[in-house]
């Protein structure tokens, strides 16, 4: 009996499945810019999101900025936000989950009238570097069937990882069904809702680190977001800033790239 035991005691332990792998998992993080230079993001940094045509900010000698919220629940900002955008003519990418997309249709239908770009911030906001492949795909693609059912737009191709948690198979499953990671330059602690710092403190956070080529992520929820946006706006046009797309970015990479391909 004892020998039928540990037989049986073995059998179980060698069909337990084995945890599975994941590539090293990475959090997006930087030295903030100063004096108009461009954010220190690292060597690994800059090599892997070169090898996946990842991007984070656009050319450091134009000053074309770039503005990006995202959008995980809605508190009441957003249509603040999108009246500002429009009176100042700004076009924006709002990273939406696919909560977003159901519970404020309203608002995602608006973005899309007024000419704003949506980019996909997962459908479920999960950790996408803890899920299979088949898995990050499926976040995409659940979002990308809510959106077309709710604006009619067949699908995205920016995406951005939910608090900005990525590994190499993402950037490579992205790049494999055509969407292109799109990180940010400038950033601040704007999504603690029970924090209300006021639109002094985003503004400040703002021009503090402005900077050529900037991709700015700012965070819906925060209402000192949504004060402190006509400000900074006028102010980065005043310092001679214009606002560009995400497609502006990704075509001048693009071009870029050719260049100074070309050139060598």
């Amino acid at each position: 009996m004892k020998w039928i035991n540990i037989a049986l005691a073995i059998v179980l332990l060698f069909s337990i499945p084995a945890p599975q792998a994941f590539a090293k998992e990475y959090h997006w993080g930087f030295t903030k810019s100063k004096n108009g230079n461009p954010p220190d993001v690292g060597a690994e940094f800059e090599g892997l999101l070169k090898n996946y045509g990842a991007l984070y900010r656009g050319n450091p000698e134009k000053k074309v900025i770039y503005l990006t919220f995202d959008n995980g629940f809605e508190a009441g900002y957003t249509e603040k936000i999108l009246d500002t955008l429009k009176k100042e003519d700004v076009k924006a990418t709002f990273f939406l989950t696919g909560h977003y997309l159901t519970s404020a249709s309203d608002l995602v239908k608006r973005m899309v009238k007024d000419g704003h770009t949506i980019g996909n911030h997962s459908d479920k906001h999960p950790n996408m570097a803890r899920l299979s492949r088949e898995g990050m795909l499926r976040e995409w693609q659940n979002f990308d069937k809510k959106l077309k059912e709710i604006t009619g737009i067949n699908r995205t191709y920016y995406v951005r990882p939910p608090e900005g948690i990525f590994n190499t198979e993402l950037l490579e499953v992205g790049n494999e069904n055509g969407y292109t990671h799109i990180f940010w330059s400038i950033a601040f602690r704007d999504w603690d809702t029970d924090q209300k710092k006021g639109a002094e403190y985003a503004y400040n956070e703002l021009i503090s680190q402005l900077h050529p080529g900037a991709i700015i992520l700012m965070h819906t929820v925060a209402e000192h977001n949504a004060d402190a946006l006509p400000d900074f706006i006028k102010e980065a046009k005043k310092q001679g800033y214009t606002f560009g797309t995400l497609d502006d970015l990704v075509f001048d990479h693009l071009v870029d790239d050719y260049l100074w391909g070309k050139a060598s």
